[in-house]
């Protein structure tokens, strides 16, 4: 289906019969949106994602719906890809104002149980900075302050769990849930295979790279658990991507190709500065490029420092689970080396 040049341009744009994209605005400069997905269904829109919770997206969510000759009351439940603000929080205050149903996949509930704005925004990865040798960063990351827009976002329990492997059935269509770990430890997809779609939340993104294991209680190696998560997406027939951020594709496969082959590189990069003499994940990651634009580690926020770092030594630990590197621990500090 015809979709505007600009992916952020407000409105419930068509994708498929009776599924509409709704770009939602966030407080986040580089995301710049995030798409919400609607379907018809006789017992009342079903929703994959929902926004962050604050004023602006609910208004945009309700013009939307409006020229669908709905409103937020027709919706019966919310299905979440992940526990992130900007997916799952206006779904949880959408519950309090209409009592709308809330799901979300069963592997997210650790960092939702352990998610407490009193330790900070991030408090394990400031344990995880410091770990990678960065303890500068961990130090402004631990200081950066929260607002009260933070501290009142919902983050509660969900009204029931997706299990994967789960059918969801609808009056005219199913949905499939699998499990796809690695951006969060229970992000999920959902595959409509009749209608050739698949909801891949932040999982497979068409422009950018989504960042690894940033919660609450992340897994011991998101990156592995990512890179198994795209095999198995690329295992099953191709659809049409439906991204949460970024416009409809037509190719999962296209994308997943070039998503292991981005991963394929960026492990040879982060051997190569092993081996040239870097020890630490913030030396090697100090010595990468980032972004599209080559920029330097110095040259990011600290929330994209933080990024950086956390993703390069998941990459390097890839690297031990695969042979080429050794990793050990000493005085609370990581360290690699070029296995003999």
């Amino acid at each position: 289906m015809e979709q505007p040049t600009d992916w952020t341009e407000p409105g419930a744009h068509r994708v498929a019969p009776g599924v509409h994209r709704i770009p939602l605005p966030l407080p986040i400069a580089s995301l710049h949106a995030v798409n919400m997905y609607v379907i018809e269904d006789p017992s009342g829109l079903v929703v994959v994602d929902s926004g962050w919770a604050m004023p602006d997206t609910r208004t945009s969510m309700e013009r939307a719906l409006k020229t669908l000759g709905y409103g937020l009351d027709d919706v019966s439940v919310f299905l979440v890809t992940h526990a992130h603000w900007d997916h799952y929080s206006q779904a949880l205050a959408l519950r309090e104002a209409f009592g709308t149903r809330v799901r979300i996949g069963r592997g997210e509930r650790p960092s939702i149980e352990a998610f407490d704005v009193g330790r900070g925004l991030h408090p394990r990865q400031v344990e995880m900075l410091r770990r990678c040798g960065a303890p500068e960063l961990a130090d402004e990351i631990a200081n950066m302050p929260i607002d009260q827009s933070e501290r009142d976002v919902p983050h509660t329990l969900p009204d029931s769990w997706i299990d994967d492997g789960e059918r969801i059935g609808l009056a005219e269509r199913g949905l499939d849930a699998f499990a796809t770990p690695g951006h969060t430890r229970g992000h999920i997809v959902l595959r409509d295979a009749g209608a050739g779609l698949l909801f891949a939340g932040d999982h497979i993104l068409p422009h950018i790279t989504p960042s690894i294991g940033l919660e609450t209680e992340p897994e011991p190696r998101p990156l592995r658990s990512y890179l198994e998560s795209l095999r198995l997406v690329r295992d099953m027939p191709d659809t049409l991507l439906l991204p949460a951020h970024g416009p409809v594709t037509p190719s999962v496969h296209t994308r997943v190709d070039e998503l292991l082959e981005h991963h394929r590189e960026r492990l040879e990069a982060a051997a190569a500065q092993v081996r040239a003499g870097r020890t630490t994940a913030f030396e090697v990651a100090a010595a990468l490029p980032w972004t599209r634009r080559n920029r330097s580690l110095g040259d990011l926020d600290a929330f994209s420092r933080m990024l950086a770092v956390l993703e390069t030594e998941a990459h390097l630990d890839v690297l031990v689970d695969q042979g080429v590197l050794d990793g050990h621990e000493e005085a609370g500090v990581r360290s690699y080396a070029v296995r003999a």
